[in-house]
């Protein structure tokens, strides 16, 4: 029996993975959830899976859950970033899903790291932020780090021994592939026309308003890139992005002796899902069987790089090192939360993320401080470049 932390729990993720437990009670407690905004998706789920303890950001929210009876006397209702580290960390823990979208994931997630927990990776900013700092960390506490993202599940099962180099495995390149977004086929004209209401529509996958911004910009293929490149210890060259707009391809492994193996698959995250909860064994997750027979033609392609510059974007961040990686996912952050409000189009956000690039030096990003430190100042530039374009300037 495993007792899980679901960091995250509202989201689309932590909803997937509460769908998979629900099916394997015999092998998975859910221990602690957290969540940040949706305290009625929140309580639903406590009254579902009765957890231990319980986080929310603030003393309101913890208010809340208490007069709605959705948790007994018993539960511990924990407050912010001190709570999500107590669950994080806690010695009744044996599994910490990490499904927190963007930076606020990374001090939790890091913990449980630290903390020589099994860490189901979902929140790809983590590495994106702090990747030297992070997989450092999993080395010397021992951790177990299964990615969750559908294509670096889909590479890590390619693998034939996931925990040796590449090289020695004969590996000559990775492929991530991706939909291309709703965007996929429009013109650079068209892409400045973009609303949120279109961009948070994503054909094929049912995820948050971020990520969904992200696919759309293609962005968030280059987090993926960089977070590859951690997770797999892999050279950014060493790495190709394919479009491929059925989804059922969900990554590509390409060894020295010309085969290439592929993961195939429905677009459901409870099948990574799974695979994380699991490994080395298979559980059923819920999925149906991917039917090839009427699946129909499988397109590839290679992205447009004009139309989508926050790829080349990300390959820069990545080569260049140190904080650049940091920078590059705070100023995205930003751009993206401004697009969602109406407050710069959509087309601006490449062009804000490259212009706080240009503005902010490499550092070095050793500590958990100096990381938090160059996310902060990137987000400050970010917000300065959004407030100058609002204003004309």
């Amino acid at each position: 029996m495993q007792r899980i932390s679901l960091l995250g729990a509202t989201g689309s993720v932590g909803r997937s993975t509460l769908e998979v437990i629900a099916l394997n009670p015999e092998r998975y407690q859910v221990y602690a959830l957290t969540g940040h905004s949706r305290m009625d998706q929140l309580a639903l789920l406590c009254s579902q899976f009765h957890p231990q303890k319980v986080v929310v950001a603030d003393g309101q929210q913890r208010e809340y859950l208490r007069q709605c009876g959705a948790v007994d006397a018993a539960t511990q209702i924990l407050v912010g970033r001190e709570g999500l580290i107590e669950v994080a960390v806690d010695p009744c823990v044996d599994t910490v899903m990490a499904a927190i979208v963007g930076a606020a994931g990374l001090e939790p997630t890091l913990a449980a790291v630290c903390a020589g927990k099994r860490v189901l990776l979902a929140n790809k900013e983590a590495l994106v932020m702090s990747g030297d700092l992070f997989m450092q960390s999993v080395r010397q506490s021992a951790a177990r780090l299964l990615p969750v993202d559908s294509e670096h599940s889909a590479i890590f099962q390619c693998l034939a021994q996931p925990g040796r180099s590449l090289h020695e495995q004969g590996v000559e390149k990775l492929v991530l592939t991706g939909s291309g977004g709703p965007f996929r086929t429009l013109s650079k004209a068209a892409l400045a026309q973009v609303t949120p209401a279109m961009a948070v529509r994503h054909p094929r996958w049912s995820m948050g308003p971020k990520i969904s911004v992200d696919s759309a910009t293609l962005m968030n293929k280059g987090l993926e890139l960089i977070e590859a490149c951690w997770l797999f210890d892999a050279a950014p060259e060493a790495i190709e992005i394919w479009i491929h707009p059925q989804s059922i391809v969900h990554s590509l492994v390409r060894y020295q002796d010309g085969s290439t193996l592929a993961q195939l698959g429905y677009p459901d995250m409870r099948t990574p899902i799974a695979v994380a909860l699991a490994w080395p064994e298979r559980i059923v997750a819920g999925v149906a069987p991917l039917d090839l027979l009427t699946t129909g033609t499988l397109e590839f392609e290679a992205p447009d790089r004009e139309r989508f510059p926050c790829l080349d974007l990300a390959r820069q961040a990545m080569a260049a090192g140190g904080s650049a990686p940091t920078l590059l996912n705070a100023a995205n952050e930003v751009a993206v939360q401004a697009f969602l409000q109406n407050e710069t189009p959509f087309s601006a956000i490449p062009a804000i993320i490259a212009a706080t690039l240009d503005r902010l030096p490499v550092s070095a990003t050793a500590t958990l401080e100096q990381v938090i430190e160059a996310d902060r100042q990137a987000r400050q530039v970010a917000g300065r470049l959004i407030h100058q374009h609002r204003a004309g300037i």
